[in-house]
């Protein structure tokens, strides 16, 4: 990017020598020294078109897609209807996601502001904004609209995805705020003796990382005792059937988008969504779009709230999101249109009567047991020897088996699965352990 820099060598070196650096290496010295590039890179020969689509052909041919897919953990294999990818790739759809020009930008702000009308109506929250760039920002970002100058500590449930905790402590880490992690009892958060007058916030998983239902409202009303606010990481499939986070008391709504209607993809792209309630709604970052009434009297949409945007007042801004995902959360918006409140909630019931079909079976068998007790809804965790062996077992036969813990596996049924599939799944696990019977 030096090439494209509009001050010449002399002017940089002068920025360099009054920031007391060096040189633009100076400016990374953070980043480890194994990870710099000191050489050229070893690339192959030029190939032609045709050489260059045959070579991607091939890596593309060592993807291992799964027929039967039992493994969850933050993204989820769910079924798409086809008018979802039919309509959210029309052209018009696919355009310079940017609405910073209301009086042509419509068509992009509507479908903004309906996304975020449909994720009020699953949290049951006040206002929304238009996506941000995963769950797991989603929830660091939660964490930041609850910090002030005197509370400046965040509470962590033990019983959040991993990598959700590691992407909070990143961006805690940047603003000073300290992180407690909490302790597991029983697969669920124990929050005991840890809210005090410094704690900002606490983040609770709904359904867990393990799949199972915490107590939301006993969470919601420990968090408050203390004055500070509770943010419910959800699962938004889960919402067509479970009380929505703003009724057990939830005062921001966070979560991963991906099951509306977005494939798993090897990793992205996906949507993290944020609602809240009124009282914070002047906190919650990103874009928000407002519907108003233009000279004319006619519906129209604007951005609203910018006042707390980064690019306003940056000095005061406490986020820097700048960006959102206008087509995946456009996808999400169609999926949830199409299926209605009625739909989402059959996936609900599907996803939770096929879990327990699957989890009963697999306790039945001799060895195998649930780790925690209490409600889960379409994950759950399994004790069981030999679950190295089992993965393998079942890879070999087109199965996808549960996420990898320790002495355990991490399963999770979605509607796709059918009762056959299941009982395939059971069957391999016994011929696995050796159970004959």
């Amino acid at each position: 990017m030096g090439g494209y820099l509009p001050a010449a060598p002399e002017e940089r070196a002068r920025q360099y020598e009054a920031l007391g650096l060096s040189g633009p290496r100076a400016l990374y010295r953070d980043v480890p020294d194994q990870v710099y590039l000191d050489a050229p890179l070893d690339l192959p020969a030029p190939k032609s078109e045709l050489e260059a689509r045959q070579s991607l052909e091939h890596l593309a041919a060592q993807n291992v897609r799964f027929p039967t897919i039992l493994r969850g953990a933050g993204a989820y294999d769910h079924y798409i209807p086809a008018a979802v990818s039919a309509i959210a790739a029309k052209e018009e759809f696919v355009t310079a996601y940017t609405p910073y020009q209301a009086e042509i930008s419509q068509g992009v702000l509507q479908s903004i502001f309906e996304f975020q009308t449909m994720i009020c109506e699953l949290t049951g929250m006040d206002a929304a904004n238009a996506s941000v760039y995963d769950g797991a920002s989603a929830a660091a970002e939660g964490v930041a609209m609850c910090r002030d100058r005197k509370r400046t500590k965040a509470i962590v449930s033990g019983a959040v995805h991993p990598d959700v905790i590691a992407t909070i402590r990143t961006y805690c880490f940047g603003a000073d705020t300290e992180v407690v992690v909490t302790t597991v009892k029983e697969g669920r958060t124990d929050l005991t003796g840890l809210v005090d007058d410094q704690t900002a916030c606490v983040y609770i998983q709904q359904p867990n990382f393990y799949g199972l239902l915490e107590d939301g409202a006993a969470l919601a009303a420990a968090a408050h005792a203390g004055g500070a606010k509770l943010i419910a990481g959800v699962n938004p499939i889960t919402l067509g059937v479970l009380e929505s986070p703003a009724a057990w008391g939830a005062d921001i709504a966070v979560g991963e988008g991906q099951p509306l209607g977005l494939p798993l993809s090897w990793g992205g792209p996906y949507l993290g969504f944020m609602a809240t309630t009124q009282a914070m709604m002047r906190k919650l970052p990103g874009r928000i779009v407002g519907q108003t009434a233009d000279a004319q009297g006619r519906r129209a949409f604007v951005l609203t709230m910018q006042a707390r945007e980064q690019h306003i007042r940056r000095e005061k801004a406490s986020s820097n999101v700048c960006s959102n995902e206008a087509l995946c959360a456009l996808t999400a918006s169609v999926y949830l249109s199409m299926m209605g409140p009625g739909g989402l909630r059959q996936v609900g019931e599907q996803c939770f009567a096929k879990a327990h079909y699957l989890a009963d079976a697999l306790c039945a068998l001799p060895g195998v047991r649930l780790r925690h007790p209490g409600p889960f809804f379409h994950e759950f965790v399994t004790d069981l020897p030999a679950s190295a062996d089992v993965l393998a077992g079942l890879e070999a036969r087109g199965i996808l088996g549960g996420l990898p813990l320790e002495g355990g596996l991490l399963w999770c049924v979605t509607e796709k699965q059918t009762r056959e599939e299941l009982d395939k799944a059971v069957s391999i696990v016994k011929e696995v352990l050796g159970i004959w019977n």
